[in-house]
């Protein structure tokens, strides 16, 4: 099991600059890095990179599924992320209400015949707000989806939904890679989840949160207890934190987030 970190945090300028050369330096073992930025950089850029710092490229994550062109740059970016070396394809599905289910199994087909093709496994991120977001909608869509397709489970969006270990336990079988992510919900949260569930298109609720995800240790999930119903299932693949909205200091929290979280697992 190797540990990563996403760069968002980083525009693609700034992961040449700083961000894989501080991912490094944190002692990180891999990254998880966007499609658009991936193609910014440059394939024979970013491999240098990786194996000037020694890090492994962990997930590629296509951008989110809106329309037939995302679609498309997802199914092109298979072939880039399997020269790259990456682990997995990420997909982000429509928000709710943008397609129907038939046309999202096509695209989850296409995907998946395109990673199987660059020897990428395709991973569904389950995510507020969207297509994919209710446990039972992460149990259909691997049930029905390609069947190379798995699950990125991610422990900020799966909060709202579920008892997070309760979440681990039930996809045991289906977890080959993990988001580890903290949250800090705020006043009326429920309220908030219900309005994008419903698919409202909702920007104060949209806004509350994504606002409440925060730097590991200072929200409310226990990631002493998530390593430990990790270890319990026998999971033994990569896990990537992944911060947003601390866009001042990357590096130091970077360093700040590895370090809570092996205070709270001893490795």
């Amino acid at each position: 099991m190797g540990t990563g970190y996403a760069t968002i945090m980083y525009d693609s300028e700034a992961v040449v600059s700083d961000g894989i050369g501080d991912f490094a330096a944190c002692r990180y073992d891999g990254v998880e890095i966007g499609l658009g930025k991936a193609e910014a950089v440059g394939e024979a850029k970013l491999s240098e990179l990786l194996e000037e710092f020694d890090l492994d490229l962990y997930c590629v994550m296509a951008g989110w599924l809106n329309t037939e062109e995302d679609l498309q740059a997802a199914v092109d970016g298979a072939a880039l992320a399997g020269s790259l070396g990456a682990d997995f394809l990420g997909i982000l599905p429509p928000p709710r209400g943008v397609v129907d289910d038939e046309t999202f199994a096509d695209w989850l087909d296409q995907i998946g015949a395109a990673a199987a093709e660059a020897g990428v496994t395709p991973i569904i991120h389950h995510h507020f707000g969207a297509h994919v977001e209710q446990p039972e909608e992460i149990r259909r869509w691997l049930d029905e989806g390609p069947d190379n397709l798995k699950l990125l489970f991610d422990t900020a969006h799966y909060y709202a939904y579920g008892d997070i270990t309760e979440g681990i336990e039930r996809f045991a079988d289906d977890i080959a890679y993990v988001h580890l992510k903290d949250i800090d919900p705020p006043a009326e949260f429920q309220t908030h989840v219900e309005n994008l569930t419903a698919g409202k298109k909702d920007y104060d609720s949209i806004v509350n949160y994504i606002w409440a995800f925060t730097d590991l240790g200072k929200g409310v999930i226990d990631f002493g207890e998530v390593s430990e119903i990790l270890d319990e299932i026998g999971y033994d693949g990569h896990q990537t934190i992944e911060i947003e909205n601390q866009k001042d200091h990357p590096l130091v929290h970077a360093k700040e987030n590895i370090d809570h979280l092996r205070s709270v697992t001893g490795h």
